[in-house]
């Protein structure tokens, strides 16, 4: 399988961490978002993904998945062991939940897409990071609410900590506070001490800069 991944992406950082979780050997292919205007919008990356985003996952049998909820999905379902997703039904929706508050409601509006649309619209710097906080702030105000009191987000390393981990990367990189989030403050020291969320942390990554 092939990667097309960015360092710091949210997105890709999530197919990155549901990948190791469940071993699967894979050959990364940097796309940068920045350089040149984004290789994204270079013509050979938009006939592999007409949309200009990363991640997409190349199958061995030349197949195309965009999307990293898609690919996660495809990922779950074709290699269920060992799974992000728990048997209970309630926890699987639970799960689920999460990852749909941060994949649809947080992460989508500090995307790079809609940041330079921000500042294409003239608004102030300052007006820009209050927008990416506010969003955040009011995505981890429910978070909070909804995790557990202990260990990963519901007991076992699953499916919403693949996607709270890299929106957390991305509100301290846009330093939000998060002094009000101590159960997700906990789920993000134990994320760092396991190998799957290491191996796929941008630091880890050999397209981050020097």
């Amino acid at each position: 399988m092939d990667l097309f991944t960015y360092y710091r992406s949210t997105s890709s950082y999530r197919v990155r961490i549901a990948l190791a979780m469940k071993a699967l050997a894979y050959d990364s292919i940097p796309v940068n978002l920045i350089r040149d205007g984004g290789e994204h919008l270079n013509p050979d990356y938009l006939a592999i993904d007409p949309q200009g985003r990363v991640p997409a996952l190349r199958l061995d049998s030349g197949n195309v998945i965009i999307q990293s909820s898609a690919i996660i999905e495809y990922l779950e379902e074709r290699y269920p062991l060992p799974p992000l997703l728990p048997a209970d039904l309630i926890q699987r929706a639970q799960h689920r939940a999460v990852a749909a508050l941060i994949g649809c409601d947080i992460h989508p509006l500090h995307n790079v897409s809609v940041l330079k649309r921000l500042r294409g619209l003239a608004c102030p710097e300052t007006e820009v990071v209050e927008w990416i906080g506010h969003w955040i702030t009011e995505g981890f105000n429910a978070v909070e609410t909804l995790i557990g009191d202990d260990a990963f987000c519901f007991g076992a390393p699953g499916l919403a900590d693949v996607f709270l981990l890299p929106q957390l990367y991305a509100a301290r990189r846009f330093e939000v506070d998060l002094t009000d989030y101590p159960k997700i403050r906990r789920v993000e020291q134990l994320a760092l001490q396991h190998s799957a969320f290491q191996v796929a942390h941008p630091d880890s990554q050999s397209d981050k800069p020097e």
